[in-house]
C-alpha cells in the first residue's frame, strides 16, 4: 500500500475539522469565520490532545493562495462606480476612523513597550473593521435597508481600498526598515500610477477580449481564463514591487466592471470558499493558549481600545462627515471589531519577519472576542444614544441635527458653478488618465523599444525612428490631453453665458493642458534627438500643432474613448 503524502493527510484533517466546526457554528448562529479559526486551533500542534498537521510550510503556502482568492473575490464585489456615487461623506468618515484607530493602536503598543513595527502593524489591524462580520450581522438582524447600515457598508468599501494602500505602505516600510517620508510618498505615487494604468488598460482590453472569445466560453473555460487573468496580474504586481494580494484585488475590480462579472463571481465562489477556509484555518493554527494567557492584559486592553476608540473616534468621524449624532453612534457601534484584513496584515508582518511572534495570536484572540460582541454592540447603539442625548446640552444636539439636515438637503448651487465643477472634474479625469498612459508608453519605449531600434539602425536614424514611434503611439492620448472636451456644449455655455471669471478659468485650463502636452512632446524629442535651443523649441511647437489639428488622431482618440466608456457602462446596463 502506497504511503499518503503528508500534505494530503493534512488537507484531510483540516477539511474534517473545518466541516465539523462550520456545521456547529452555523447551528449556533455564529460567524463561520470563527468556526474556521477554532478548527485551525484543533488541528494545530498547539492542541496536544488531537491529531495535528505535519507540513506547516505546505499549509502556509495554501493559505497564501487563500489570501489571493479572498482579495480577488473582494475585488469582484467592488465597483469604482460605487465610490463615485457615495459622495464625500463616507470618505471623510473612513479616513478619520483609520487615522484615529491607527493612532490608538500604535499608542497601545507603545504603552506595553513593543517595537515600532509591532505598534504600526497593530494600529493598521485595529483600523480595519470586518466587512464579512458586519454584513452578516446586519443581515441576521434585518438592518440591511436601514440608512445607517448603508452608510456603514459604504465606509467599509472605502476601508477595504485604504487597507490595500496600507498593505503596500507597510510592505515598503518593512523593506526599508526606516521612516523615509520621500520613499513613502514615491510608493504612494507609484501605487496611484499603476492603479490608473491597470484600470484603464484593463477596462479597455479585457471586455474586448472576452467579447471576442465569447463563442468559445462555457463555465469551465471562463473559470480557467478568469483565474489565468488573476494570477497573471498577481505575478505582474509582484514584479513591479506590490504584494500578490494587491494584484488579485486589482484584477477582481477590473473584472467587476465587465458583463460577465456576476457569472465570474458565481464560478469563483467555491474556489474562494475552499482556499479562504484554508487561510482562516491557518490563522487558527497560530493561536497559542500559553501566549494568550501570558499576554492576557494586553489583549484585554486592546479590546477596550477597540470598543472605546471605535465608539468615540468613529462617532466623531461620522459627525465630521455631516451625519446626525444618532446615525453617527449607530454607525460607530457597528464597527467595533477587527476581521479579515487584520489577519492578512498579521500574515504580512509575519512573512516579512518584521513583527513579533506574539502579535498574531493576540490579534486572533481580540478578533474572536470582538466578533462575538458585534450584534450586542449594534443593539446597544440606541440606548447609548439616549443616554448621551440626556447628558449633552440640548443646543449641541440641535446644532448637530441641523448640520446633518443641511448636509442631506444639499441646497442647489449656482448653475454656472455646477457646470464649472462638472467640467473641472472631467479635466482632472482626462489629465490623469492620458498622462499615465503617456508615461507608460514612454517608459516601455525607453526600456524595451529604444534598445531594439538602436540595435537595428545607426544614428541619427535610430533616434528619429524612436521619437516617431513614441509620438505615434502617444498621439491619440496627447490629442485627448490637449483638446478632448474643449468645445463641448457645457464649455461653450460657460464661455458665452458665464462671466469674466469663468472665461479666465477656462483659458487657464486650456493653457495648462497645452503646456502639459508640450512637456511630454519635449521630453520625447529631447530624449531621442540632439535638438537644443531654438531648433528644439520649434520642433516641439510644430509637433504640438500637428497633433492638436490632426483629424486622424481626433478620430482615433474619440474611438478609444467611446470603447472605454461603453465597456465601463455595459455592466451597469445589463444589470
Amino acid at each position: 500500500m502506497s504511503e499518503l503524502e503528508p500534505l494530503i493527510a493534512d488537507l484531510a484533517l483540516i477539511l474534517i475539522c473545518a466541516g465539523a466546526m462550520t456545521l456547529l457554528f452555523k447551528r449556533l448562529k455564529q460567524p463561520i469565520v470563527l468556526g474556521y479559526i477554532v478548527a485551525g486551533f484543533l488541528a494545530s500542534p498547539n492542541m496536544p490532545y488531537m491529531p495535528s498537521v505535519s507540513d506547516l510550510h505546505g499549509i502556509h503556502l495554501w493559505s497564501e493562495i487563500g489570501v489571493i482568492f479572498l482579495l480577488f473575490a473582494l475585488g469582484l464585489e467592488f465597483s469604482f462606480r460605487k465610490i463615485l456615487k457615495m459622495g464625500i461623506a463616507p470618505i471623510i468618515a473612513a479616513i478619520a476612523i483609520i487615522i484615529g484607530m491607527m493612532y490608538v493602536g500604535s499608542l497601545a503598543g507603545h504603552l506595553f513597550g513593543w517595537s515600532d513595527m509591532d505598534c504600526i502593524y497593530l494600529g493598521g489591524m485595529l483600523a480595519m473593521s470586518s466587512t464579512t462580520i458586519i454584513f452578516k450581522a446586519f443581515d441576521d438582524m434585518g438592518l440591511r435597508k436601514e440608512r445607517f447600515a448603508g452608510l456603514v457598508l459604504s465606509v467599509l468599501i472605502i476601508e477595504d481600498i485604504l487597507a490595500i494602500v496600507l498593505m503596500v505602505m507597510l510592505s515598503t516600510l518593512a523593506v526599508s526598515k526606516e521612516f523615509e517620508g520621500t520613499e513613502m510618498l514615491m510608493s504612494i505615487l507609484k501605487l496611484a500610477f499603476f492603479l490608473v494604468l491597470w484600470f484603464v488598460v484593463g477596462i479597455y482590453l479585457i471586455p474586448i477580449f472576452l467579447k471576442k472569445v465569447k463563442s468559445l466560453m462555457n463555465e469551465e473555460t471562463l473559470l480557467i481564463t478568469t483565474l489565468a487573468l488573476c494570477f497573471g496580474m498577481v505575478v505582474f504586481a509582484a514584479a513591479v514591487g506590490f504584494s500578490a494580494a494587491f494584484g488579485a484585488f486589482v484584477m477582481g475590480s477590473i473584472l467587476s466592471e465587465t458583463v460577465e462579472a456576476k457569472q465570474i463571481e458565481h464560478l469563483v465562489a467555491p474556489v474562494k470558499n475552499l482556499f479562504g477556509a484554508i487561510f482562516f484555518v491557518s490563522v487558527g493554527m497560530m493561536v497559542d493558549v500559553a501566549l494568550i494567557i501570558e499576554y492576557i492584559v494586553p489583549i484585554l486592553c486592546i479590546i477596550a481600545a477597540i470598543m472605546l476608540g471605535q465608539t468615540i473616534l468613529s462617532t466623531c468621524g461620522f459627525l465630521l462627515s455631516g451625519q446626525s449624532l444618532k446615525t453617527s453612534m449607530q454607525c460607530s457601534f457597528s464597527l467595533t471589531q477587527i476581521g479579515e484584513f487584520a489577519f492578512i496584515l498579521a500574515t504580512l508582518g509575519t512573512s516579512l519577519h518584521v513583527t513579533s511572534d506574539f502579535l498574531y495570536p493576540i490579534v486572533v484572540a481580540v478578533s474572536v472576542f470582538t466578533t462575538f460582541t458585534t450584534p450586542y454592540m449594534i443593539r446597544l447603539s440606541e440606548p447609548a444614544y439616549a443616554v448621551v442625548a440626556r447628558l449633552l446640552p440640548a443646543k449641541w444636539i440641535a446644532r448637530m441635527e441641523r448640520n446633518a439636515s443641511e448636509e442631506a438637503e444639499e441646497p442647489e448651487t449656482n448653475e454656472m458653478r455646477q457646470l464649472w465643477n462638472s467640467e473641472f472634474k472631467k479635466f482632472v479625469f482626462i489629465l490623469l488618465i492620458n498622462s499615465v498612459l503617456c508615461v507608460a508608453i514612454i517608459a516601455i519605449m525607453y526600456y524595451y523599444g529604444a534598445p531594439l531600434i538602436y540595435g537595428w539602425l545607426p544614428a541619427p536614424w535610430s533616434g528619429i525612428v524612436t521619437a516617431l514611434v513614441t509620438l505615434s503611439v502617444c498621439g491619440p492620448f496627447l490629442w485627448s490631453l490637449m483638446r478632448q472636451g474643449g468645445d463641448s456644449d457645457n464649455v461653450n455655455k460657460l464661455w458665452y453665458e458665464g462671466g469674466r471669471a469663468e472665461r479666465i478659468k477656462l483659458s487657464a485650463l486650456g493653457i495648462l493642458r497645452l503646456a502639459i502636452g508640450a512637456v511630454f512632446i519635449a521630453y520625447i524629442i529631447g530624449g531621442t534627438l540632439p535638438m537644443i535651443g531654438m531648433y528644439g523649441i520649434f520642433a516641439v511647437i510644430a509637433v504640438a500643432l500637428c497633433i492638436f489639428f490632426s483629424p486622424k488622431l481626433e478620430k482615433g482618440s474619440n474611438r478609444m474613448t467611446k470603447t472605454f466608456t461603453d465597456n465601463l457602462n455595459k455592466h451597469e446596463q445589463n444589470q
